[in-house]
């Protein structure tokens, strides 16, 4: 089995190019408070409008987190891609079939190293 490593390449490309414009989508350089400006939780703050506040913080927080992640792991699959390792379990030194590496391009494992994995 062939993989056409480029068609790969430019999918981990795409994706990373997508994760980093989400990233900055949900990146905060400010406070809450200097975000919200008027849910400072002063006087007369609606105690539920503050809550949702900080709960969409974190939820980003969480997400830019994931992003992070698999933007580390979409990075090393580029590596690969380019010494030609790219494909290849990292267990069991077989072929990761290309109906993997379509759902989940930065995949290291085939898919029955991959269930043993989740198994533990």
């Amino acid at each position: 089995m062939t993989l056409d490593l480029e068609y790969f390449r430019r999918e981990l490309e795409s994706e990373r190019d997508r994760l980093r414009a989400a990233r900055e989508s949900v990146n905060h350089t400010e406070s809450l408070t200097d975000e919200t400006g008027d849910l400072a939780t002063g006087p007369g703050d609606h105690i539920a409008d503050v809550a949702t506040e900080t709960f969409m913080r974190e939820l980003d927080e969480g997400l830019e987190e994931n992003a992070e992640h698999i933007l580390a792991e979409i990075e090393e699959a580029l590596r690969r891609v380019a010494d030609g390792t790219y494909g290849t379990c990292g267990v069991c030194g077989r072929p990761i079939g290309a109906e993997r590496l379509e759902a989940v391009p930065y995949a290291t494992l085939c898919i029955d190293d991959k269930r043993a994995q989740e198994r533990g």
